[in-house]
């Protein structure tokens, strides 16, 4: 069976998240922008808190941990790489190892970029990955820290995961992606589509996240830059792919 998973809002515009092994019990909580909104569904579901992953050391994703450990201890998880500027970690990871959450099992992924360290989580079984602010809907973190060619490797590891796998991404953007997007892919009929259903979404107050990897494949211009007709809207037809995603993220920095 599938992970249970709860997209929780959180901030302004974060997301948490909790995956629930049904089969054992067992719960992992996805960063901890703040710890009310988690603790109120842990509560209301009746779930014990087992694990916390940590994707990075950003404030809006860890700054709620002590609330939530004084309710509901757990073990927190991290990269070993980020771990001088996270909170303590009870389990240090690194690219390629593997995490066990109840009979799932995830693999760790250094997604570097938006930060140097970010580590992202696949569970394949569960067909889940947990990206926070490295692969986003309809976008990508900012690079705060890491090279546009860092960034581009970790897009591209995450892109060719199966196209059914739910990302969990960290922030409420895709609006604002969307209308990015459409500047330099606008005859894309599927972004044009999901842009539509985008605003919908939004109009009526309901999340955009999570999203599948086939629909940011297909409309997300951050996966999308060996595709021939943003190439030529950039005037890029013969740059390689990780100076066009340089270009698409300069553009979107400016947007």
């Amino acid at each position: 069976m599938p992970f249970d998973l709860v997209t929780i809002p959180c901030l302004d515009d974060n997301y948490a998240f909790l995956a629930h092994d049904p089969m054992t019990g067992a719960t992992l909580a996805v960063d901890v922008p703040e710890a009310k909104p988690i603790i109120a569904e842990l509560d209301a579901r009746g779930w014990t808190l087992g694990h916390v992953l940590l994707t990075h050391h950003h404030a809006d994703h860890v700054q709620g941990l002590p609330e939530l450990l004084a309710a509901h201890p757990a073990k927190v998880i991290g990269a070993a790489a980020d771990a001088h500027r996270l909170p303590a970690l009870d389990i240090a990871v690194a690219d390629g190892d593997t995490i066990t959450i109840g009979q799932q099992a995830g693999d760790v992924m250094d997604v570097s970029g938006h930060t140097v360290g970010h580590i992202a989580v696949h569970f394949a079984d569960a067909g889940i990955v947990f990206t926070a602010d490295s692969l986003m809907a309809m976008g990508c973190g900012r690079l705060f820290e890491g090279t546009p060619d860092q960034m581009w490797r970790s897009l591209s590891r995450l892109a060719a995961l199966p196209g059914e796998t739910i990302v969990c991404s960290g922030h409420e953007y895709t609006q604002a992606n969307a209308k990015f997007a459409l500047t330099i892919d606008p005859d894309n009929r599927a972004l044009i589509s999901r842009s539509d259903a985008i605003n919908a979404a939004r109009a009526a107050g309901q999340p955009t996240v999570p999203s599948t990897l086939a629909q940011e494949l297909d409309t997300n211009p951050f996966l999308r830059a060996s595709d021939p007709s943003i190439r030529a809207r950039l005037s890029m037809e013969n740059a390689p792919d990780a100076e066009v995603f340089a270009e698409i993220r300069a553009r979107k920095d400016r947007f």
